[in-house]
């Protein structure tokens, strides 16, 4: 068997694995360290088939943006984040986990010959994967592309829409009136005279009646 079908199949399973995981488990931080796997794993295997600009763009949008992506959504759901921060010692195995089964995948990748791969497209001298996903994407898959894109935006909004109340005690933002502040509105000049301040006596002072 072809050490690039191995790696391949390996990546594939590694994969699924962590994104059973990630559906699974109930602790979110748990969760997003398993998500980053799955991704990684996924961008390991578009590497190996010949696509490696999909698989570098999945690691930098994807896995470099989970971490922001965990903290939207821990502020749209208004997740107790205190019992979070508690026990940081409890998440460092996963988290060493995670870690090595990367350093794994990189190793394997740079051990497996680019001769190897499976290309992505039949002729790759014809301007690489690159080119050819462009012209694919913007000719022939355009109006499914649009059509996502659409489908995305609505689903942002719809979950903004649905986790935005209003609670009592909290401060808010009006971008309007931010807009609209003065000089005056900001800074506020008060004329005050200047009085010596009285220096109060000490309870065992001796009086005018007690000198002799």
């Amino acid at each position: 068997m072809d050490l690039a079908l191995v790696a391949f199949l390996l990546f594939a399973v590694v994969a699924a694995a962590s994104a059973v995981g990630v559906i699974s488990v109930r602790n979110p931080v748990h969760a997003v360290l398993l998500l980053v796997l799955t991704f990684f794993s996924v961008a390991c295997t578009w590497i190996i088939a010949g696509a490696e600009f999909l698989g570098v763009a999945l690691v930098l949008v994807y896995v470099g943006a989970v971490m922001v992506l965990l903290l939207f959504v821990v502020m749209m759901l208004d997740i107790d984040v205190a019992p979070l921060r508690e026990g940081y010692v409890r998440y460092l195995p996963l988290g060493l986990l995670v870690a090595v089964a990367m350093l794994a995948e990189i190793l394997t990748l740079i051990g497996v010959k680019a001769a190897a791969a499976t290309p992505f497209i039949d002729d790759i001298a014809a301007g690489g994967n690159t080119a050819w996903l462009a012209r694919a994407l913007f000719t022939r898959f355009l109006l499914p592309f649009e059509v996502a894109a659409v489908i995305l935006t609505v689903a942002v909004i719809a979950a903004v829409m649905l986790t935005l109340r209003r609670r009592p005690g909290a401060k808010h933002q009006n971008p309007g009136e931010q807009a609209r502040v003065r000089p005056q509105d900001r800074l506020r000049m008060v004329k005050m005279e200047a009085v010596k301040p009285v220096v109060p006596a000490p309870a065992d002072a001796p009086t005018e009646e007690g000198k002799p």
